[in-house]
């Protein structure tokens, strides 16, 4: 359980508490429970030193923990689907998802607040040149399984294969067992793998963007809804989520607009 403690930012140390009336909505069990993924290295992490998960998402959420006056409780998974399921089933209370029309149900989104790109990374011998290339009828492509980028390739593609695997170590161990052709997911993640290893390259751009945003259970209520969305804006307005970003030394990322 993490107490709530005021912002590092300066500029939100005199920031408002959210009205009493709105306790209840985000936290009726008395803890803000935060359901955190750290299969996104971009928003969460554990601490080398302490275990402790780190990262933009933990921030957010200790900061609106700080603001109803609660305590904050991590429900901390391994992967992004796991963290959805939580939020939606009301066993935390709010998220940090990717917006993508599949997680709809249930739930409730605020705008992005930060957008991350999507790439693929093939062997260095691969034909495969650009990613408009990858939806060939017998190219395999492994994605991790209720990712973002599952629920995007699962629409988008037409003729290649999609290999559902556990999570983001899965898909590049994959690739480099010969499993299947293609690895999807974050690009500054699989650009610092092929930086290392000659035998992988990252195909130029990307295929998707990813819209980082916060979500409810849709049961709280329009009142809850519309709060959490204007907190996001204003951590983005604010700079919050900038600071943050550059705390954690994130740099594969953008803030959204």
């Amino acid at each position: 359980m993490t107490l709530p403690t005021a912002s590092s930012s300066a500029f939100l140390s005199s920031s408002p508490a959210l009205p009493a009336s709105l306790t209840a909505r985000f936290a009726p069990t008395g803890l803000l429970r935060a359901s955190i993924n750290l299969g996104n290295p971009i928003l969460a992490n554990r601490d080398p030193a302490s275990g402790e998960p780190v990262g933009v998402s933990i921030d957010l959420a200790r900061e609106l923990g700080r603001r109803l006056g609660v305590a904050v409780e991590l429900v901390v998974f391994d992967k992004a689907a796991q963290s959805v399921d939580a939020v939606r089933a009301e066993k935390a209370d709010i998220g940090f998802f990717a917006i993508d029309p599949a997680r709809g149900e249930g739930l409730r989104f605020t705008a992005p607040y930060i957008l991350i790109e999507g790439s693929y990374l093939v062997p260095g011998a691969s034909t495969l040149q650009a990613n408009d290339e990858v939806d060939r009828a017998g190219t395999r492509v492994a994605v991790g399984s209720g990712s973002a980028y599952d629920l995007f390739l699962t629409r988008e593609l037409k003729e290649a294969q999609i290999e559902r695997v556990l999570n983001a170590q899965a898909v590049v161990d994959a690739l480099r067992g010969g499993q299947v052709d293609v690895a999807a997911g974050i690009r500054k993640q699989l650009a610092t793998i092929s930086a290392s290893d000659a035998s992988l390259r990252l195909l130029p751009g990307r295929f998707m963007v990813i819209q980082q945003a916060m979500g409810l259970p849709a049961g709280r209520g329009e009142d809850a809804a519309a709060a959490l969305a204007a907190f996001v804006e204003e951590m983005k307005r604010s700079g919050f989520v900038a600071e943050a970003m550059a705390r954690h030394g994130i740099d594969g990322a953008s803030v959204a607009t």
